[in-house]
This record gives structure tokens, sequence and C-alpha cells, in this order.
């Protein structure tokens, strides 16, 4: 792990810093929906089934309404995109529910709770790669297509951001 990544999770290890890239950052309407003072940080360290340790970025969840929402941080500092970043959500997102379903932190219904992947980039090049893993299926029509996966994550491009007008931001 170098400096950059290091420094980011130092960053967003405090509920402070998660609440400002929400509320300054993500500019969607559930994030007026969400209850910033229940930011909880979630263990980011797992298993996999084949005894494969896999260490996540930054998990936290959040109350929205009734219900926890996970927000996924994967910080993301490499020289170049990444075309299958896609791919990568979906297996840290499979990971992350199996988790939740070993150690039984599911809510009554024991529906899985929903989770916003969140992509932080800070590389060169503007970031190219598809956002959803649907993208990099070949496309199929019809009834085979219902059976296609899909997960997109949010992209927070760094240098999109210092490209813009900061009074825009």
């Amino acid at each position: 792990m170098d400096d950059h990544d290091t420094g980011y999770r130092l960053l967003f290890s405090h509920p402070e810093m998660v609440r400002d890239l929400l509320t300054g950052f993500v500019p969607e309407s559930w994030v007026a929906e969400l209850d910033l003072d229940t930011l909880e940080k979630v263990n980011g360290s797992y298993v996999t089934d084949d005894l494969r340790s896999r260490c996540a970025d930054v998990i936290w969840r959040v109350r929205w309404g009734e219900h926890w929402l996970y927000l996924y941080l994967l910080l993301e500092f490499q020289s170049s995109v990444d075309p299958y970043m896609a791919v990568r959500i979906m297996d840290y997102a499979a990971l992350l529910y199996q988790d939740l379903i070993r150690t039984r932190q599911l809510g009554e219904t024991g529906h899985l709770p929903p989770i916003v992947p969140l992509v932080l980039y800070n590389g060169r090049p503007r970031w190219q790669a598809a956002t959803d893993i649907s993208d990099l299926v070949f496309p199929v029509h019809g009834e085979l297509a219902r059976y296609q996966p899909r997960l997109r994550y949010l992209l927070l491009d760094e240098g999109r951001f210092q490209d813009q007008d900061p009074g825009n931001l």
C-alpha cells in the first residue's frame, strides 16, 4: 500500500470526511435522505470461501430511513484506468454481502442492504472505464438479457473536479 492509499484511508476513517465527501461531491438526491449522524465504520477485511484474505478499502454504514445503507469507498491510486473495475466492485460487494450473511447482520426481513460503491480515482488520464458491469458483458437481447449481471459504481474522478470551477462544486 503506498503513501497515497494510507493517507486517504486515514482521512476517510473519520465520519466528518465521509459526510463532507457525500454532501460536497455526490450530487444525487438520495444523499439528503441519509442520516449522516449515524455513520458507522464497518470492518473491511474478509476471508473468501477458499481462504484467500481480501482487504477492503473503507466501508461505512449509514441509516437511510429505517434501513442501513452501506457505502463502499474504493480508493484507487493507479496511474492508469482499470477497464475491469466494475468486475472488482462486484467481487467486493459480494464479499461484503457474504460477510453480512455469515455474521447474521441482516435485518428482520432477511433482505440484503443496499450498497453504494464509490470509486475515488486520482490518476492522470480521465476515467474511461465502464461504471456498470453490464457494459462489460457481451450484449444480449430478449429473455437472455434479464440473466446478465448489473451493478453500477459511483465514480468520483479527482481530476474532473480539479478541472471545474471550485464555486461549482
